[in-house]
């Protein structure tokens, strides 16, 4: 059975731990936190592991997850290669989204495999996030060489893993902030553009939703340029004047932005003409 150490068992420090301790092939050795009675709690929900009360005192362990905050995985790193605490052929890895594998530098230094293993899945709590963890991709990144270790980890907690290319870290977490966040402010923008038309909050909510549900999975099943519909997929660009109308100067920007972006992708199934015309209504300066 092979022995991980956690430093920092955070909602994803903890959530991992308690998979890979559910997995039955890993035992997890020393539990690292800002304090010992966090330590300690953390080990209760986990099942398993000892509570450690500096990076000095960590267990010789085949894995090393450093899951603290992204801005500390480099010191933590640098004092952890400082007090020689990793030997040389383990491996270390963080689980930041956008952080690759070189903040783990000074442990590389000494021969310790380096990578991140990042999970697209959101840790809001633990106990619920160890139900509902299955299936999740999970993104490899760093030394090739530690790679074997991570997807046998990766699958043994019911993770899917992949690689990204070397250097594309910033841009898969940039896909992923894209995929999430702004599907949230395209809700909210349009949430409020409805209640101009006076729909009431559940029955914008109702349409709404329905609609981009509808939408999400038309996209995901037929790719984007297929799923397109609408007055910028048909070149209408006098029911796009109409729209621009009705929008405050600040969802004008944002809806021209977005629409002249979606007339790009449209426009294979348009002529020049139309594409033209859809552009010159698209600028913010033309609003009427």
């Amino acid at each position: 059975m092979l022995t991980i150490n956690i430093i920092g068992a955070g909602r994803l420090g903890k959530t991992l731990a308690k998979l890979a301790q559910q997995s039955g092939r890993y035992r997890i050795g020393a539990v690292l936190c800002r304090s010992l009675t966090a330590a300690q709690q953390a080990c209760a929900f986990i099942g398993g592991g000892e509570p450690c009360d500096s990076l000095q005192a960590l267990p010789a362990a085949n894995l090393t997850l450093l899951a603290v905050p992204d801005g500390a995985i480099a010191s933590v790193a640098a004092e952890l290669a400082a007090s020689g605490g990793l030997a040389a052929g383990s491996v270390a890895f963080h689980a930041s989204g956008v952080g690759e594998a070189a903040l783990l530098a000074p442990l590389a230094a000494q021969g310790v495999l380096c990578a991140s293993l990042h999970p697209a899945f959101s840790f809001a709590e633990p106990a619920r996030a160890v139900q509902g963890f299955a299936g999740t991709r999970c993104a490899l990144e760093g030394d090739a060489a530690a790679f074997p270790s991570l997807q046998d980890f990766a699958n043994a907690i019911g993770g899917v893993p992949f690689a990204l290319a070397p250097g594309g870290k910033a841009a898969y977490h940039a896909a992923l902030s894209i995929a999430s966040n702004y599907l949230v402010t395209l809700h909210d923008l349009a949430s409020r553009v409805a209640a101009q038309a006076g729909m009431t909050d559940e029955v914008a909510a109702a349409v709404l939703g329905g609609l981009m549900r509808q939408t999400l999975e038309n996209t995901l099943t037929l790719g984007p340029q297929l799923a397109l519909t609408g007055p910028i997929a048909r070149g209408d660009a006098g029911t796009v004047a109409k729209h621009r109308a009705v929008l405050s100067t600040q969802d004008d920007a944002l809806y021209c932005a977005l629409g002249q972006a979606t007339a790009r992708l449209a426009a294979t199934r348009l002529d020049a003409s139309v594409q033209a015309g859809l552009q010159r209504v698209l600028q913010p300066a033309l609003k009427a």
